[in-house]
């Protein structure tokens, strides 16, 4: 796979646009390469396509463009949403226009109170779990205002897809959130914003999408589910082929890239929903591990992951850090690791024998300068368990914040031949 631009590699083409942009991560890796393994699958409209880290539906997005049947699975409330709606194709675009009419009208002389001392505000429990200064109080206000008017909305079809163009508004538009990758807050506070006017070309962008489809394909299956437990929702030898790109192992607390729209939107209410959310999660950052986590257990005898955690640690040592997370460090290595062990195994009676799979993975250069080879190590870690490893690709590099190094990103290419095959080897 050419990596010569990286860049380019992971940038959505402006041809992806169309139900990819309703609503996306700014690491989303691209529709283009989940169209080369498909290609590369040979799967057809008689193949089953499963995303266990469906994020925001890169994949079952575009295999539904591509007419092919798929499945996804995501922890993230927000996300799992965005994939749900991005995926429900059935909804009529004419009344979800006329919906977007009726609230535009109702509160297109209203939405701006003449006296901002008295603006919506968000419970105290809610706003506590938003990132300081990341929305102002007036385009908050009138977020608001809309999802007040949006919840009024009796057609339960339509009302999805006004919520996700407002959890798009919300960020693009409202707050003063960056993303370059790690999200941040802008320097530039926005003291107001066209909320309205912003949500209201979304849903036309939306709407227009909508329309461009031949026929009324079925919602697409997309549960909210740990990807590590996911005998509980996908049937025995249904899945022909998995594309997925599961979190990397790199510290980066992915609770807060949605934390705005989720709280917005009331997948969030209090610390609690958090901390549950957390711990539906696979352990790749210290911010959602916990005492009684037992996910490293899964690669007690693993050699390749043990070593690794015991070098972070050795360095750790060596260079006197001692904070809280310094020292939690080597174990999220290996409860990230155990996890992905415990979601191959986990995966093992889902696949039909032949099952192809790709992962989308990227190594780390963690904060103590210890080189994480992830894709090599999920290599490692699948063949322990059966499955074959038909290569490990090159499909870009990306410049490390930590150390400037380039590091890899990877598609760890895997074949599952059955367990009749498998005992027989």
């Amino acid at each position: 796979m050419d990596a010569s631009n990286p860049k380019d590699l992971n940038r959505l083409q402006e041809s992806d646009r169309s139900f990819h942009d309703w609503y996306r991560f700014i690491l989303s890796f691209p529709p283009h390469l989940v169209r080369t393994y498909i290609d590369q699958f040979g799967l057809t409209a008689n193949s089953t396509l499963l995303d266990p880290f469906c994020g925001t539906g890169t994949t079952i997005v575009e295999a539904k463009k591509q007419g092919i049947p798929a499945v996804g699975t995501e922890a993230t409330p927000m996300s799992w949403f965005a994939s749900r709606t991005k995926t429900t194709w059935t909804v009529d675009p004419d009344q979800v226009r006329a919906a977007a009419e009726r609230i535009c009208d109702r509160l297109s002389t209203d939405i701006t109170p003449k006296n901002t001392a008295h603006l919506k505000a968000l419970a105290p429990e809610a706003r506590s779990l938003l990132l300081k200064n990341s929305i102002g109080d007036l385009p908050l206000h009138k977020c608001l205002v809309l999802r007040d008017a949006i919840d009024a909305e009796t057609d339960l079809q339509i009302r999805p897809l006004l919520q996700l163009a407002l959890a798009h508004t919300s960020v693009h538009t409202a707050s003063n959130l960056r993303f370059a990758p790690e999200v941040s807050i802008s320097r530039r506070r926005k003291q107001d914003a066209p909320v309205l006017s912003a949500w209201h070309q979304q849903v036309q962008t939306m709407t227009a999408d909508l329309e461009s489809v031949q026929g009324l394909p079925p919602p697409t299956p997309c549960y909210r589910q740990d990807a590590r437990e996911l005998t509980r929702v996908i049937a025995p030898e249904s899945i022909d082929a998995v594309i997925t790109s599961p979190p990397y192992p790199n510290e980066k607390d992915y609770t807060r890239t949605t934390r705005l729209e989720s709280v917005l939107l009331g997948f969030l209410q209090d610390p609690a929903d958090l901390k549950s959310y957390k711990q539906s999660l696979l352990r790749s950052n210290t911010r959602n591990a916990f005492a009684a986590d037992r996910d490293d257990l899964w690669v007690a005898q693993t050699p390749q992951v043990t070593q690794l955690a015991a070098a972070i640690e050795g360095r750790r040592l060596e260079l006197g850090k001692d904070s809280g997370f310094e020292k939690l460090y080597h174990r999220v290595t290996s409860l990230y690791f155990g996890g992905m062990k415990r979601h191959f195994a986990n995966l093992r009676p889902l696949l039909k024998p032949g099952a192809q799979l790709a992962y989308v993975v990227g190594d780390q250069a963690s904060f103590l300068q210890v080189l994480i080879r992830t894709g090599e190590l999920l290599a490692a870690i699948a063949d322990e368990l059966g499955y074959t490893v038909r290569d490990v690709e090159l499909f870009r590099t990306r410049l490390s914040s930590v150390t400037g190094e380039q590091l890899r990103e990877e598609v760890v290419v895997l074949e599952w031949p059955g367990y009749q095959r498998l005992s027989s080897r």
